[in-house]
């Protein structure tokens, strides 16, 4: 038998090879994938805890089914060649469908929008450009240089230190435009030298790195204006769909750190050529980059050791601001760049939030608001100029779709929205046939099934009281290999062929993740002592909550029961907050005022937040 067997991959609704691949003997199909260049999501960071890795074998030795196999996906799915690429260790040569790719078409990702950051502040970006008419050294009894001939016609009152790459470029930009050169500086340092008047040329990006997805900007550090958006799913995401997940998979294993990392700087890298492109701008004139992120996207992206952010007391490697050279992370699209890191303020509450609370203002607010950023791990923050509080809920994929039987992020082909009458209708993203939900599907479907009396407050379906409900409802339970569960979109109607479902255990991932943000807002209202007539606003946050019905999310209580009119869309904030940053070294520095000014609620350390969390687990009532 050979050390090495061969695995052709196929992609669902395709019959050609997407990629052939000779791994070595026992390589899981997941790792196999990955060596592939295929990613394939292991939401549950490959504990076999959930069914999003999962793939069917069309030829070949079948593996043995795993215990997992047989509790995520059924008995009648492993009959028909089903399996948890995570589990599944590779025996023979074989041909396997993978679902479709992480970059689901359509995929929304919500960027900084249409708002005028321009406005809003002093374009004060710390990037400078100065032209300037030098002569090289003629005599050779002069003690000179060629740096100091340029530092000493217009710049001897500041002590720069050009970089070794400045340095070396010198000799040429000297002497080759009589007109002059431009010298760049960030902060005090020589970042670039060019030939010629390039005073206007002068660009940084934001970027916002979350546990889904990432998004960055271009934007004009002269005029303010933002030049080109561009985004997508975090790759990270084939190592787990929360952040415990992707810690857990790199624990005191710096290999694995390294390869995650090595993930998301190929993305930032891919974004700052793909942005400049659309721009027509070079990339060499990108000298500032901010980066807003929760505590583990920021600790991986420098390659910091995230193994003790995951432990008890789950404190940060560091808190502070940090400015390092992009040749330093590296960053090989933006070589002239300076990254700028946003402080952290604890463990899960990261820099995100800080830009978060940078973009609403809410640190100058005369009346109490809260900020809610809805993603895999919430964060809230409570308060006004006199004080703010902040605390972060492990709510897991469900919102995002993960760990949902039939759940997908959102994009062409998701279930957004439902309404129920003497049936139900879905609305789905792209208006094309159905192939699973979303998270703002998810919370609409419950919070219709609440009020049609097919979901009870409890979380359970009302199976057993069919007689209250029309033909066409009741006969929309099903039971299976999942157990009990209500068809949304029946299989002719579906895009894939099958019913799509939502179980029991379904619901059960929305309440808990749920009851996370909701009882971290109702923490942070004890702790202040504010009741729901306090809150002016409550800021929603994220690019998921953009999506999200709001009067579906009170209503299943994910939500504080405020007025429609007190919810404010914010978009994904932590892009804003990063662009301020972008623009405005006052903003940057402000940044460090909120991060050591405002307090965090450890919310495990609170003997009373789990008794808030089982209660918020409630739909409220039916």
């Amino acid at each position: 038998m050979t050390d090495k067997i061969t695995i052709s991959f196929q992609e669902s609704g395709s019959d050609k090879a997407v990629k052939s691949i000779d791994v070595d003997l026992g390589t899981t199909m997941l790792d196999a994938a990955a060596e592939a260049g295929l990613d394939i999501d292991a939401t549950c960071g490959r504990r076999g805890k959930c069914r999003s890795c999962r793939i069917k074998i069309l030829s070949g030795k079948i593996p043995p089914a795993t215990l997992q196999d047989s509790l995520q996906l059924g008995h009648e799915a492993v009959a028909e060649r089903f399996r948890l690429a995570c589990q599944t260790p590779l025996i023979a040569d074989c041909a396997v469908m993978i679902a479709p790719l992480r970059t689901e078409s359509g995929h929304q990702i919500l960027s900084a929008g249409e708002r005028d950051l321009a406005s809003e502040t002093v374009i004060e970006s710390g990037v400078e450009k100065h032209l300037i008419k030098a002569e090289e050294p003629k005599d050779e009894n002069e003690q000179t240089s060629d740096f100091e001939k340029i530092v000493e016609v217009s710049l001897k009152q500041l002590n720069l230190t050009p970089s070794l790459d400045v340095l070396r470029r010198i000799p040429e930009v000297l002497r080759e435009d009589p007109q002059g050169l431009t010298l760049t500086t960030f902060l005090g340092q020589v970042v670039d030298i060019e030939s010629g008047d390039t005073s206007q040329s002068k660009f940084g990006m934001a970027f916002d790195i979350g546990t889904t997805s990432i998004v960055g900007s271009l934007v004009d550090l002269s005029t303010g204006e933002s030049l080109a958006s561009v985004g997508g799913v975090n790759p990270q995401a084939v190592y787990g769909g929360d952040l415990m997940s992707r810690i857990s998979y790199a624990q005191f294993d710096t290999k694995k750190l390294a390869t995650m990392r090595a993930k998301v700087l190929g993305a930032i890298n891919g974004y700052i050529e793909e942005a400049c492109e659309k721009a027509s701008v070079a990339s060499s004139q990108v000298y500032k980059l901010v980066i807003a992120g929760n505590t583990c996207m920021h600790h991986m992206f420098l390659g910091i050791d995230t193994s003790y952010v995951g432990l008890a007391p789950y404190a940060p490697v560091m808190r502070e601001a940090i400015v390092v050279p992009a040749r330093d992370v590296p960053l090989k699209q933006a070589p002239n760049a300076h990254v700028c890191m946003l402080p952290i303020i604890a463990g899960f509450v990261g820099a995100d939030t800080i830009a978060a609370i940078l973009a609403t203002r809410i640190y100058d607010s005369e009346e109490i608001r809260v900020i809610a950023d809805i993603g895999t791990n919430g964060e809230m923050v409570m308060g006004s100029k006199n004080g703010l509080m902040a605390c972060s809920a492990p709510a897991g994929p469900a919102l995002e779709g993960g760990q949902i039987l039939h759940g997908m992020r959102a994009a062409l082909g998701a279930v957004e929205a439902i309404s129920i009458e003497d049936d139900v209708h879905c609305e789905v993203v792209g208006k094309t046939p159905a192939i699973g939900i979303c998270g703002s599907g998810l919370i609409d479907s419950a919070a219709k099934m609440l009020d049609a009396n097919v979901l009870l407050a409890s979380g359970r379906y009302n199976n057993k009281n069919k007689d209250e409900l029309s033909d066409k409802i009741a006969k929309r339970f099903v039971k299976n290999d999942e157990g009990l569960g209500f068809v949304l979109v029946q299989g002719e109607d579906t895009g894939k062929g099958e019913d799509i479902i939502l179980t029991q255990m379904d619901i059960r991932q929305l309440q808990l993740a749920k009851a996370a943000i909701y009882s971290g807002i109702l923490m942070l209202q004890r702790i202040m002592e504010v009741a729901d007539e306090d809150i002016a606003e409550l800021l929603v946050a994220g690019g998921f909550g953009n999506y999200v019905n709001m009067e579906s999310a009170v209503r299943i209580a994910l939500l504080p029961p405020l007025p429609l009119d007190r919810f404010t869309y914010v978009g994904n904030a932590a892009h804003i907050g990063a662009e301020l940053a972008l623009l405005s070294e006052n903003e940057r520095l402000k940044a460090n005022d909120i991060a050591n000014n405002i307090e965090h609620v450890a919310l495990a350390t609170r003997m009373e937040y789990q008794e808030l969390f089982v209660e918020a687990c409630n739909f409220g009532s039916a």
